[in-house]
């Protein structure tokens, strides 16, 4: 005797797009607030957060020390300038909203699961909060180990990269921000995996034997991602890539573990 497939409501195109606009509004509500305590503390999120790096005391540098007295860190010889006049504000502008997009992005996934969860079986619907959860630490945890591993790698060899003595480093302020945002950001969202996975293989686009049988082509892939994100030296990309493929295992294991609860559902009850 087979189990009845749960029904699920109905929605018109208008009720769909009626949802969609709420879910965009409010997460740029979110996105607003937030921004505006970012832009508030801006001597924390400039001083404290961007700037840290630049010291040669900065966290990362003293552990780094530790392990090895060749990997100390005595300066960063680089120099922030503004080269327009609206520069920094515009810096501040940006980067609040960066930082709102960052602080509000578990109530963006919320916003994102309440749009689709009517889509859903009742029994999905309880996962909401795990998946909440789970998508928002591997977010952060990317985010953190952007700024703390990531980013002083990227700052350290491109600061104290040079081609001739007679050129120092004066970098506009944007540049720094940028790449600071960019590497960031990156990294959080590359730690956003295995909810990709989660999620094409509910929609069976993907396998757990597909992922295991590509596995060596996951791992190019990861080395090149982090090539890209990463200064050219074999050590930063050896330490970013090594999360990854963690991650990319894990993903297996997720995609094997909801293709054994799919069997489960089928098998017919007695």
């Amino acid at each position: 005797m087979s189990v009845p497939q749960e029904e699920l409501p109905e929605f018109s195109i208008l009720d769909h797009l009626n949802d969609l606009r709420k879910m965009i509004m409010h997460s740029l509500l979110a996105i607003f607030v937030m921004a505006g305590v970012a832009f508030t503390f801006k001597n924390i999120i400039f001083d404290k957060i961007l700037f840290a790096p630049l010291d040669p005391d900065f966290v990362t540098y003293r552990f780094f020390c530790k392990l090895s007295d060749m990997l100390c860190i005595q300066k960063i010889p680089v120099t922030l300038i503004s080269r327009q006049l609206q520069g920094q504000f515009s810096v501040h502008i940006w980067t609040s909203v960066y930082a709102g997009i960052i602080l509000a992005f578990p109530y963006i996934v919320y916003e994102i699961w309440k749009y689709v969860s009517p889509a859903l079986y009742t029994h999905e619907k309880k996962a909401g909060i795990k998946f909440i959860v789970v998508t928002s630490v591997l977010f952060f945890m990317g985010i953190l180990f952007g700024y703390y591993i990531i980013t002083p790698l990227v700052i350290n060899f491109l600061g104290n990269y040079q081609i001739s003595e007679r050129v120092e480093n004066y970098v506009d302020i944007k540049s720094y921000i940028a790449n600071v945002r960019t590497t960031v950001l990156a990294v959080g969202l590359v730690f956003e995996l295995p909810v990709l996975i989660y999620f094409f293989t509910k929609l069976g686009l993907v396998s757990s034997e597909f992922l295991r049988r590509n596995r060596k082509y996951a791992i190019v892939a990861i080395l090149i991602v982090s090539a890209v994100i990463t200064p050219p030296d074999v050590i930063s990309q050896i330490i970013v890539s090594i999360p990854l493929i963690i991650l990319y295992e894990v993903s297996i294991w997720i995609a094997k573990l909801i293709e054994k609860n799919r069997s489960t559902s089928l098998k017919p009850s007695v």
